[in-house]
């Protein structure tokens, strides 16, 4: 029988896994891949240079699918800010009822996105911060363990022991997000409370990914060792793809006196990242990478890699299961 989670009803999809926002990632047709796999396919808004073009990439992705999928909006520390109302009001325009939330202060996005009938999961990487987003009105939390890519907060709480924290103390459902790639892991999640697993590096390395061949074969030629924390010096760490520009950011912040974002700006340019993707060089820039690249180990299309984790997750929750009736009978 298929997993029945808070998730899956909730979003009425089969599979209780999302695919997460990933900057140049969460394009029209692996969104569509994932969804029509069963899961929930999660288009990037600011991957979309305008809220005009974001509406385009919807009506796309509908032509590619006819199941439910989302869309992220991440709220970054900027001087001047993308048009995040504008990017919210095209995809509630366009009929989205999901979205991703993300980022510092969502709760004038969160009420709006609420206030129009949406569906809204936000990521932290706190309790704190969970349960302020659950006062603001996120229906579900996406808890991001120390282990993910991109911005794991900066009190380094390993996934285990956060998750069972969210479930002693949050009254919403939540999902699990970091670290995460395969059945094994869905079970390991549904266990410590999670209604279902976040995704993200591991999507990147999937047939409809949008990214160059060459960085899908770096990730399984990966280990868990190859991600580094930039930005810790400057209390905004982020885990990415351990290579010469990450290195060379971290020696500079290790330098005596330490360093301004300015002294590392060209360096972290998310304009080489894209390009990265793009061209296939993986020193080129700064990218995104979780430890998870320890456990990738094929480039499989979404349809697999769902029925994949589908099957091996139930086919261990009835293993775990069978362990009990074997304890009564010794008994």
């Amino acid at each position: 029988m298929p997993l029945s989670t808070t998730l899956t009803r909730l979003l009425n999809i089969r599979v209780p896994v999302v695919q997460g926002g990933m900057q140049w990632v969460g394009v029209p047709k692996l969104a569509a891949a994932v969804s029509n796999a069963g899961g929930l396919g999660i288009l990037t808004a600011l991957t979309q240079p305008s809220p005009e073009a974001l509406r385009l990439a919807i009506r796309e992705t509908r032509k590619l699918t006819t199941y439910p999928f989302g869309v992220n909006i991440t709220l970054l520390p900027s001087i001047n800010p993308p048009d995040y109302a504008g990017y919210a009001r095209v995809a509630v325009e366009e009929g989205v009822k999901i979205f991703e939330t993300a980022g510092n202060n969502p709760k004038q996005l969160v009420q709006y996105l609420k206030s129009n009938g949406c569906i809204v999961l936000h990521k932290c990487t706190t309790i704190r911060h969970a349960k302020s987003a659950a006062r603001m009105g996120a229906d579900v939390l996406s808890i991001d363990g120390f282990e993910c890519a991109g911005h794991p907060g900066e009190e380094d709480i390993g996934g285990i022991v956060l998750l069972a924290r969210a479930a002693q103390e949050l009254d919403v459902p939540y999902i699990a997000s970091g670290g995460f790639a395969d059945g094994r892991g869905l079970a390991a999640a549904l266990a410590l409370g999670a209604a279902g697993v976040n995704m993200g590096t591991r999507f990147m390395c999937t047939v409809e990914s949008p990214i160059h061949q060459a960085i899908k074969e770096k990730i399984v030629a990966s280990t868990e060792a190859d991600t580094v924390h930039i930005f810790r010096t400057l209390h905004n760490t982020a885990r990415v793809f351990k290579n010469k520009i990450s290195t060379k950011v971290v020696e500079i912040e290790r330098r005596p006196g330490g360093a301004k974002f300015e002294d590392v700006r060209d360096l972290v340019s998310g304009v080489r990242g894209r390009v990265v993707y793009e061209n296939g060089d993986p020193d080129y820039g700064i990218w995104t990478a979780g430890i998870v690249m320890g456990l990738i180990k094929d480039i499989p299309t979404c349809e697999e890699l769902l029925s994949a984790i589908e099957r091996d997750a139930e086919e261990i929750i009835d293993g775990l299961s069978k362990l009990r009736v074997q304890a009564k009978a010794k008994l």
